[in-house]
């Protein structure tokens, strides 16, 4: 314990200077999959049947990637044979897959950029993607030096930040935080069971993510995601302004 407290005080704390400088040590990012041409449409159905959740589809000699589904399990990369293209961290953080809007009128406007109240909601998450979402309030990300706050209440939050799957126990309650956030309102997706099911849904225990269930605005692809790539959505969620969102169709009120 001694020796923490000793190299605190000499070192002092080191945050992370992403995003005035892109972060490029290593383990930051596992990387991703990216679109593959094969040497024959035999050879492309081959390569998209061995991914368990249907992140990748053939299309003639091209194999493409769904990002949205993708768990970064690596089959795809470490199989026999002909393997799918992966890139670095570097090259993800440089212009890979990112944060994806889900409408035009995603952003919150500029006056949310010195207080952002988040409320952060496991629905069924197995612990990656809510441990990622932990470590933005640690020295290292850092997560007040933007006026970002986690709160936890739905009564002070404009943001609702949604990991996990949905399970049926926690549609109800999800419902409920959304409505009693105030406007403007927010709701991000992180992580691919919270955008898709992944390999939980849909199923008897639950759907296809939080789209179900809300108006998701904002979605963050991973298995989990990085630190870094939750902190780039939140930072596009500041950008700009728009209007409020309406419950997706056939969820209940």
């Amino acid at each position: 314990m001694r020796g923490w407290f000793l190299e605190g005080i000499t070192n002092g704390i080191r945050t992370t200077r992403f995003p005035r400088r892109e972060e490029h040590a290593p383990g930051v990012d596992p990387g991703a999959p990216v679109d593959t041409r094969m040497h024959s449409p035999r050879e492309a159905e081959a390569l998209a049947a061995c991914c368990p959740t249907g992140a990748l589809r053939a299309h003639d000699t091209e194999v493409v990637v769904d990002a949205s589904r993708c768990v970064l399990c690596y089959r795809c990369l470490r199989r026999d044979g002909p393997a799918m293209n992966w890139t670095d961290d570097r090259v993800r953080s440089a212009g890979g897959r990112r944060a994806v809007a889900h409408a035009p009128d995603t952003g919150l406007g500029a006056a949310f950029r010195a207080s952002l109240q988040i409320l952060v909601v496991d629905a069924g998450d197995c612990g990656a993607c809510l441990n990622e979402v932990r470590q933005l309030n640690n020295p290292y990300y850092n997560l007040h030096r933007f006026g970002f706050f986690l709160t936890p209440t739905p009564r002070h939050a404009d943001l609702l930040l949604v990991v996990g799957p949905v399970t049926d126990a926690m549609r109800h309650p999800l419902l409920s935080a959304w409505q009693a956030m105030p406007e403007p309102r927010r709701v991000m997706a992180v992580g691919t069971c919270a955008i898709t099911g992944s390999v939980f849904g849909p199923s008897f225990t639950c759907g296809t993510g939080a789209k179900e269930v809300l108006p998701v605005d904002i979605e963050v692809p991973g298995s989990p995601p990085s630190p870094r790539e939750i902190l780039r959505a939140l930072l596009a969620l500041t950008a700009g302004g728009g209007a409020p969102r309406s419950l997706p169709q056939g969820a209940s009120s």
